[in-house]
């Protein structure tokens, strides 16, 4: 009785709270005028702004819903979290932007190298990670977190099984859950683990914090192992740091080229940047596209490219993260197989290209290509899914078999053939984007997800993995992917 008292208290002070946030970041705004607030990204000036509009959104799209409250870890749970968090963040900007009485220290703020420039630079990726996501969880202002799905098919399960329908957890709450699959010791390494975790600094971990971990330290079977070799124990690891600070960082080693840092990118969460010294002396930074950062880590090393950590001589030994492991098997039926004969074609063969098979599967939407043309795809900037339009978070190996066979060929992560299709493609220049995440849909909160058991058994006329069945229009779009052939190329579009 008393929590849902206090859920509708909530209710009828939302309006107001949302408001006196827009309010608070107009003032910010005009604080950031000063043309030496113009930095790298993230920048304020920039995130101010477009996080207004949408709080704006999101006051419209409450207002016209004025649904029942939802249950804990809601939308109303969330919103009092985010609007506090978000309050509290604003005060520091102004404090570092104008200091009450010192007139003249906030000057220092506008010097590079300063203090006070570099909290007033953790502060703008806090509020670039606040902004990204409320853009995943509120959609052009509309409340999808009860239907996020997750990149990582394991991690999605995971969520859905002890998080229920709940988009925020406390950090205790959450810390006692994951443990429970993932131990940590307690102490400083799980400071380090929440410090991770935390995007937002609030002291809680959302469903979209726990999507972004997940993707960066992929696989899930050795997920916490993965974070401790390369966010604890890796010198080259660095955390909170912008494009810019990169840049002066690596300015020590201009003259020692191999030298390389890494950072989880500010502008594509969920994927890393890498700053390196080149050859010749350049600092450049890229981010290489849907891989596991310790895949290309070692390439980077074999390649004479990532040698020197942060400078230094000893480089990390990553090889025990990179193990061999068994492909994704999709089985397809004798009837499926039959129908794709049918149409003069057959399930292996990409239909976008038409001459290789497909070996791998765009995540979360799981639809099948091959991966050269996957390569070719995201190497013209397109970074939605040729199909379905949906945003691509990651790539998965895929082979493809009949029901009766059962391969047993297997990869080693460090050493895939198919980097010799556009090897360059999985590297693209720093950019800002706005991650969104495609809900699933509201009346299947619980999906099962064969594949993470090994295999895939496809729907009748072996169509991309869909939950539920789509509307007329959407299944109209999905046999085309089925029956166009090189023409997809043609028909796909040129940028996200």
């Amino acid at each position: 009785m008393a929590a849902a008292a206090a859920s509708r208290g909530w209710q009828w002070g939302e309006p107001r709270a949302l408001s006196r946030a827009v309010k608070l970041l107009q003032r910010l705004e005009e604080q950031c005028r000063d043309p030496r607030m113009v930095m790298g990204p993230p920048s304020l000036p920039d995130l101010l702004p477009r996080t207004a509009q949408l709080l704006g959104e999101v006051a419209k799209a409450r207002r016209e819903a004025r649904g029942d409250p939802e249950g804990p870890g809601g939308a109303d749970d969330f919103l009092v979290i985010y609007l506090a968090n978000l309050e509290a963040k604003g005060r520091q900007v102004a404090e570092l932007l104008s200091p009450r009485g010192k007139k003249d220290e906030n000057q220092d703020v506008f010097r590079e190298g300063s203090r006070f420039r570099r909290q007033l630079a953790k502060l703008a990726l806090i509020f670039s990670h606040m902004h990204a996501e409320l853009s995943a969880l509120f959609p052009e202002g509309k409340y999808c977190g009860h239907q996020y799905q997750l990149t990582k098919g394991s991690a999605h399960i995971f969520w859905r099984e002890y998080c229920g329908v709940r988009c925020v957890l406390p950090w205790a709450e959450f810390q006692s859950l994951l443990c429970a699959r993932h131990p940590v010791e307690p102490g400083p390494t799980m400071q380090a683990l929440r410090s991770t975790l935390d995007l937002t600094c609030s002291g809680h971990v959302s469903v979209f914090e726990f999507d972004v971990f997940t993707r960066l330290f992929q696989p899930w079977p050795s997920l916490l192992r993965n974070w401790q070799l390369l966010a604890v124990n890796h010198p080259g690891y660095m955390a909170f740091l912008t494009y810019d600070e990169v840049q002066i960082r690596l300015q020590a080693y201009r003259d020692k080229p191999g030298s390389y840092i890494f950072r989880p990118s500010c502008t594509r969460l969920g994927q890393w940047a890498i700053g390196y010294v080149s050859s010749d002396g350049s600092i450049l930074q890229t981010i290489p596209l849907n891989k596991p950062l310790v895949q290309v880590l070692l390439k980077g090393q074999k390649d004479g490219i990532f040698l020197f950590p942060d400078g230094k001589n000893h480089n990390p030994d990553l090889t025990e993260l990179c193990q061999a492991e068994p492909y994704q098997r999709i089985q397809v039926s004798e009837e499926q197989l039959l129908l794709y004969q049918a149409m003069n074609s057959t399930f292996q063969l990409c239909k976008i290209c038409a001459e290789r098979d497909k070996d791998v599967r765009i995540e979360p939407c799981g639809h099948l290509l091959c991966s050269c043309c996957l390569a070719a795809w995201q190497d013209s900037d397109s970074q939605t899914c040729p199909f379905c339009r949906c945003e691509i978070k990651g790539r998965e190996a895929v082979s493809i078999c009949q029901a009766q066979e059962r391969p047993t060929e297997v990869r080693t992560a460090a050493d895939d053939s198919r980097d010799n299709c556009h090897q360059e493609a999985a590297e693209r220049k720093l950019g800002p984007v706005t991650p969104s995440a495609p809900p699933l849909p509201p009346e299947d909160p619980f999906p099962q997800r064969p594949q993470d058991r090994g295999w895939l058994t496809l729907a009748p006329l072996a169509l991309p993995r869909l939950r539920p069945p789509l509307p007329l229009p959407k299944m109209a779009s999905v046999l085309w992917e089925v029956t166009s052939r090189p023409r997809a190329r043609e028909e796909a579009p040129e940028s996200s």
